[in-house]
């Protein structure tokens, strides 16, 4: 291992790629750990234009990216053997291990991954670079949850000087969408489809389009359509099935028509996500049962709040007809807005305490009274000593029209004082069980 690169004094290799090896390094003018991306020079000379022109394009596509999802580039230089590059250091670890070893990140700390990479490609397209190797090794995991993009090697540039032998296929077969398998121009929405396979990846551990070989990766990728996410792991939401599925679409026109879109919907369901979860504190353990629907505003809050008085909308109780106080059934319709309701039984019930006659057989009143007589059951008051009784003026008489009654003449005169004495026993008799069961009516409910 080399001990110095240009100024800067190498501290250990990090890995090798195809294009050479990456450092760990120091900046001894300003003490910055560095990270040094080199490109092996001892190449045929076709290799060599072809590695030193990815390499170049890769520091002007970085360079022009100041954003904190894309990895920083702070020098380049030449040697005899090797061109380099100073970028950014980062501490953690690639995507790619993260899935690799056996314990799958939680689906919203993927997404929140997935979103920042979005983010940064978003910035690139801005730029009018597409990045076109967009996988799982390409994007580092910070200790603080931080992603960034890294190696833009064969990024498509404005006027890009980059030429490649027909046929030729740059990126990797896994990740790559149709238009770039098949050798169509490809733009922005090749990464949008890339991302997609990568989320897929990192919410179930397995790859959507894979084979024993490169033409059957490059195959399915063209040919088929995977399960969607959930159906490897449960605990994938259906949102999630939906945005990879429109990353994904083998149609340019059915895929998301920019990566912001994508991000937006990330955002969207990791917003789902975390209102799924219980509350972190609550102003309440409990809220009162209530039978009316939740208003709008009270659902938005972390409890629902209690019915100021006068705010009671709750429905009415029903009156049942057979309640025998009249008194009470007058109050409790007016006060319930049902006197229509009552009409007829309060105005049948007028005519008969109004009544002080006999009420002969056949009238209407007196299959009335013996309604109203049924529900006594308790035993009748004990009779008063005999006494001589107090005299008391007659209370006054109201008749009510009746033909039954018309052709008797004297003869109900004769017994009308006896008949009004037993109507108004039986009357107190059954205003007062009445009484007691509104009473116990009312205790009940």
């Amino acid at each position: 291992m080399i001990s110095t690169l240009g100024r800067y004094k190498i501290i250990s290799e990090i890995g090798q790629g195809a294009m050479g090896v990456v450092y760990k390094a120091v900046d001894p003018i300003i003490d910055r750990t560095v990270a040094i991306k080199t490109i092996n020079l001892n190449l045929s000379k076709a290799e060599l234009e072809e590695y030193e022109a990815r390499f170049q394009q890769e520091i002007k596509a970085a360079g022009r990216l100041n954003h904190p999802n894309i990895v920083t580039i702070y020098d380049v230089g030449k040697t005899e053997q090797v061109a380099y590059m100073a970028m950014e250091f980062l501490e953690g670890q690639e995507l790619k291990d993260l899935i690799t070893s056996g314990n799958l990140p939680p689906a919203d700390q993927v997404v929140d991954i997935i979103s920042q990479v979005a983010d940064g490609l978003s910035f690139a397209h801005q730029q009018d670079i597409v990045h076109r190797d967009v996988k799982p090794s390409n994007i580092m995991v910070l200790k603080n949850n931080l992603a960034k993009i890294t190696d833009f090697g064969i990024a498509r540039l404005p006027n890009s000087a980059v030429k490649t032998m027909t046929g030729l296929i740059l990126g990797s077969p896994r990740y790559m969408s149709p238009e770039q398998v098949i050798g169509k121009t490809i733009d922005a929405r090749s990464d949008i489809f890339s991302l997609g396979v990568v989320l897929y990846e990192a919410l179930t551990g397995v790859a959507p389009f894979d084979g024993d070989n490169v033409n059957a990766i490059m195959y399915a990728t063209v040919n088929t359509t995977p399960p969607p996410p959930s159906a490897h792991n449960r605990s994938v939401p259906p949102m999630l099935d939906l945005i990879v599925a429109k990353a994904m679409a083998k149609l340019l026109e059915d895929r998301y028509q920019s990566i912001k879109e994508l991000a937006d919907d990330l955002r969207e369901v990791r917003r789902q996500m975390d209102s799924s979860k219980p509350a972190a504190a609550l102003k309440a353990m409990s809220a009162p049962p209530s039978n009316r629907p939740i208003p709008k505003e009270a659902v938005e809050t972390d409890t629902i709040p209690l019915n100021k008085k006068g705010e009671d909308d709750a429905n009415p109780l029903a009156l049942s007809k057979t309640f025998d106080s009249f008194d009470a059934t007058l109050r409790l319709a007016a006060m319930t807005d049902q006197t229509e309701d009552f009409k007829e039984y309060i105005s049948q019930t007028q005519k008969m305490r109004a009544y002080r006659g006999r009420i002969e057989a056949n009238s209407p009143l007196a299959a009335q009274a013996q309604e109203a007589a049924k529900p006594a059951p308790a035993p009748a008051p004990a009779p008063k000593p005999k006494a001589e009784p107090e005299k008391k003026p007659p209370a006054p008489r109201v008749s009510i029209p009746n033909p039954a009654l018309e052709g008797a003449g004297n003869a109900s005169a004769s017994n009308g004082s006896s008949s009004s004495n037993m109507f108004v026993i039986a009357a107190i008799v059954v205003l007062s069980l009445a009484a007691v069961g509104l009473i116990a009516a009312l205790l009940m409910k």
